[in-house]
């Protein structure tokens, strides 16, 4: 009897557990869904306090700050304008989350229309209540790229 008891107790513990965490990453996943939108409509004052002010922002042209993501944003010289999220995973490691999406990027760069492919990795850090970006980068991949899901562990297959 003590026995059931016990192994009980642990599914019940397992269970709140993977609840919370659960929970967690649907929190991240939905800041960043929030986030593609603001890009799009170039809201600066709602991604101004999202973007750590040391934050990296990596793209096929190049790496910079916040302060110049900001102001790409800002100006239009990259607008953002539609991200097609077809996948996505949450990764959550103490205070850190880290968050694939495989997106179509519809975007005006300088002037020229494009739509690419891409994996974008981001990377958040709890900040008492809130959660800021120290990181994203964007990554090239073939329409057929997936992120694999496997046992907790997630793991990009380049198909």
């Amino acid at each position: 009897m003590k026995k059931n008891l016990i192994i009980i107790a642990l599914l019940v513990f397992s269970a709140s557990f993977t609840f919370a965490q659960s929970s967690l990453e649907k929190e991240v996943l939905q800041l960043s869904m929030d986030k593609w939108q603001w890009m799009a409509d170039k809201d600066i004052a709602k991604l101004t306090p999202l973007f750590h002010p040391q934050a990296k922002f990596v793209h096929m042209s190049g790496t910079w700050t916040t302060p110049r993501e900001l102001e790409i944003i800002e100006t239009g010289s990259i607008w953002y304008k539609k991200a097609t999220v077809h996948d996505s995973a949450v990764e959550i490691v103490g205070k850190t989350a880290i968050v694939w999406n495989r997106i179509t990027l519809e975007s005006v760069v300088r002037g020229n229309d494009a739509k690419v492919e891409f994996t974008v990795t981001e990377v958040y850090q709890k900040k008492g209540k809130n959660w800021q970006m120290l990181a994203m980068t964007f990554t090239s991949v073939r329409d057929t790229h997936q992120i694999e899901k496997k046992s907790g562990v997630i793991l990009l297959s380049l198909s």
